[in-house]
């Protein structure tokens, strides 16, 4: 039994690997969403001996109402783009208006990637067990990006380990991946941030710092 509120991420990291290790996934590399995913996807690396990687998902907002998502880029051994049709159709989004504000989510997530990441190469998916971390899920829009992207670069299999999640997204992210590995999916739902005591905002050195860490205990394999 999991008791709530967890102390910290990290923590929580480290219940969520001993989980995940039950599992005895083959060739598992493990992806953290930043930001707050890296501290959990980190104890999840570090207890199987696997490569860590971030995996960069950036909304592509529709012209003129950026708050709506078009559609997702994700980042990685080659950037894949999720189209959100319905979104383009309803609001008649232009091939090119559509590729514009792709162009510049790109920017944004090469930006992120250079300064988190310092020049090392993404690490493969391809015939892995590839596990997809966050701190929590909420709405689940970015672990459904994450997931489309991923299935489109050849792993053994896809899983999400997470910490907390509606119970409902259990349902929905155990049909989504190949398995759904999470603590807690309480039925009355808040934000992620209230099943932690210190769910402080983790800032860009952070995770600078966490992905040194990780290259020097398992120097990634490039894809």
């Amino acid at each position: 039994m999991i008791e709530l509120p967890f102390t910290n991420r990290q923590l929580a990291g480290r219940l969520l690997a001993d989980k995940v290790a039950e599992h005895g996934f083959q060739d598992p590399v493990v992806y953290a969403l930043p930001r707050g995913g890296a501290p959990v996807a980190i104890e999840i690396a570090e207890k199987l001996g696997a490569p860590l990687d971030l995996l960069l998902v950036r909304k592509i907002g529709a012209p003129g109402q950026e708050e709506l998502a078009a559609g997702s880029i994700v980042d990685g051994e080659r950037p894949d783009v999720i189209v959100n049709n319905a979104i383009v159709k309803a609001l008649g989004i232009s091939d090119s208006q559509f590729q514009t504000a792709a162009a510049r989510a790109l920017e944004d997530i090469e930006r992120r990637r250079a300064l988190y990441l310092e020049g090392a190469p993404p690490v493969t998916a391809k015939g892995a067990a590839a596990i997809l971390v966050d701190d929590g899920i909420a709405t689940g829009a970015s672990m459904r990006a994450a997931i489309a992207a991923v299935r489109r670069r050849e792993p053994r299999q896809v899983v999400v380990a997470v910490p907390i999640a509606p119970r409902q997204a259990s349902v929905e992210f155990a049909n989504l991946a190949d398995a759904f590995i999470c603590l807690a999916t309480p039925s009355d739902f808040k934000a992620v941030g209230s099943y932690y005591r210190d769910f402080q905002q983790l800032s860009d050195s952070d995770v600078i710092a966490l992905m040194r860490r990780a290259r020097t205990a398992h120097p990634a394999i490039p894809g």
